[in-house]
Formats: C-alpha cells, structure tokens, sequence
C-alpha cells in the first residue's frame, strides 16, 4: 500500500501492484503483441508478394512500430491504464496524483519500453522496480506513473454481534463523543473485530487491549472500568457508523424537501433516545440483529452494579479485563 496525495490535497491508500503479477500481465502483452505482429507479416506478405526489398522493409518497421508502440500506447489510452495483460491481472495505470492515464503518459511507457524490456530482455524494468517505492520501472519514471492493484482479495464479513452497541454499554453509548477518534484507529479496530475468531486467545487479548487503550484515549467519556476490550471497539465503531450514515443520509435529502422536523430527526445525533434506538442498544434491537447466533459471553465477572454493568451478560466475546485510562 501507498499514500498517494491527490491534487486536491486527499491522501488516498492505493494498493501498488507486486511484481509477480506485472511480470504475468507483461508476458501476456507481449505474446499478444508477437502474435500481432506475425499475423501483420505474414498478410502484407500475402497482399504485397512482389515487393522489393525496401518496401518490404518499410512494411516491417511499420508493424514493429504499429504493435510494440502503438498497441499498448492506444490500449491503454482508451482503457484509461490499462492493457489485456493487466486487465487478466486486475492491474490498472495510474498517475502520481491517482488520476488515469493519459495518452502522453501511455506514449512514453511504451517508447521505454522498447529499450529497457524489447531490446534489454527487461533486466533495467527489474532492477528499477526493486530500487523504487512504488514498483516503478524506466517508463513509470519518464511518464510520472505506477501500477496499483485493482483486483484485492474480499474482505471479510463483519459479524453481525459485533455490529451493534452492547446493550450494558448503551447508557455510555448515548452520550458517546467521537470527535477524536482518528480514521486509522477506527480502521484497525475493524480489522481487529472482523479477524476475531480467527485470532489465538494470547494474541486475541494482546491486540485488543492495545487497540482499546487506543480507542479509549480518543473518546469522551471514558469507557465504564473493566470493560472488556472487544465490547469497548464494538460500541465505538457502531455508534461512529450509525452517525455517518445519518449524517450522509441528512447530506443527501433536497434542502428544499425537507422540513424542520425531519432535519432535526436525521441530523440531530445528540439525543439520547435516537441514538440508542440507532446504534442498536436496546437488548430487543440485539436480539433481531443477530445476536446468540454465536455462543458468545463477553461481559467480565463483575459484581452487580459496578458502572452499571451486570455480570455475565451473553452478549459478546470476552478479551479480558481493560481499565481505561484515567
């Protein structure tokens, strides 16, 4: 992964392409490109049986010049970065700045490209990609490019008991201040809770209160003491969900359509109730969005009262005890 800084000065994470993949995606350029050019020789040869040798010889120039340049410089113009190598590979063509490829950028990678991979057997195109950040050959260089992957392996399904608040943290959640909480937090965090049950305890309970002590020091209040760190991580990032996508919701409704009211409704997340309702805290909320579909304790053994929490609720997984910070 890279960051890469649009012109707009957005910082976007985009996957550069490995090497295996692009040398795959290069060889099947290339026997496209042999294969074109046999086929080009063989019907002017056809069609043009009395040529003398310097005809001859100009048509071949041309049709050297027509597939190794002009193929993949036109390709991936009009595919905006792309050829039929990359686009068996899932791999695309894209400016420093993450715009698409345009037409002066394809002209230049494909004039180096007959000296560093056609005439030079590829030996620079490697050596330069293994020295530069981003997998950059001669021509990467020269045109202002890199290759990122398009084509990522899924992701995995977020569980669906994770996807709501607990319902003995839902009186926290309701008054939950995530102004702090930084996108890189929030995005391990996810990580973390989707790999859950693939994690071994030792690493499940090491990753968690790390992460929970991360996400703590970013959120007001502080979380209840002892609460588990996975019930802690679920709370947040639901509730950080749910506002998002009232607050997307409120963006998208015509200013001229909608009522007070209704504003209010949609985009007013400081009360109590709604986000309760919306982030899943009421135990009936839990039951019909999946919970016990797993069995699954994560409420630490406590005594009854101790911040509000009762023992032993059945709704989450356990990672061990987590003081929050003071």
């Amino acid at each position: 992964m890279t960051d890469v800084v649009t012109g707009e000065a957005v910082v976007l994470d985009i996957p550069c392409a490995r090497f295996p993949s692009r040398l795959v995606a290069l060889i099947l350029d290339m026997t496209v490109q042999v294969t074109l050019f046999i086929g080009i020789v063989l019907i002017a040869g056809a069609a043009g049986a009395r040529l003398n040798a310097a005809a001859a010889a100009a048509v071949a120039v041309t049709a050297i010049a027509a597939v190794i340049v002009g193929y993949p410089a036109a390709f991936e113009t009009l595919t905006r970065g792309k050829s039929l190598g990359k686009m068996a590979l899932g791999l695309r063509v894209v400016s420093d700045d993450g715009g698409p490829e345009r037409f002066r950028q394809a002209l230049v990678r494909a004039l180096a490209a007959v000296i560093e991979i056609w005439l030079l057997t590829g030996a620079p195109a490697l050596i330069c990609s293994l020295l530069t950040a981003r997998g950059k050959r001669l021509g990467d260089l020269f045109a202002g490019t890199f290759v990122i992957q398009e084509r990522l392996p899924r992701r995995a399904s977020f569980p669906a008991e994770f996807a709501v608040v607990p319902a003995p943290l839902a009186g926290w959640a309701e008054h939950l201040e995530l102004s702090g909480l930084q996108d890189q937090t929030a995005a391990a965090a996810s990580s973390y809770l989707r790999r859950f049950y693939e994690l071994t305890p030792a690493a499940r309970d090491e990753f968690g209160v790390r992460l929970a002590t991360a996400v703590a020091a970013q959120v007001t209040p502080p979380p209840p003491t002892g609460t588990p760190p996975a019930a802690l991580l679920c709370a947040v990032l639901a509730v950080r969900r749910e506002r998002e996508h009232a607050r997307l919701g409120a963006r998208q409704q015509p200013a001229d359509q909608a009522q007070p009211g209704d504003q209010a409704q949609a985009g007013d997340l400081g009360q109590p109730g709604e986000q309760a309702d919306h982030a899943g805290g009421r135990p009936a909320d839990d039951a019909a969005a999946g919970f016990g579909h797993r069995q699954v304790s994560w409420a630490a053994d406590r005594p009854t009262g101790q911040s509000g929490l009762a023992p032993r609720q059945p709704d989450l997984p356990s990672s061990g005890q987590f003081a929050p910070p003071v």
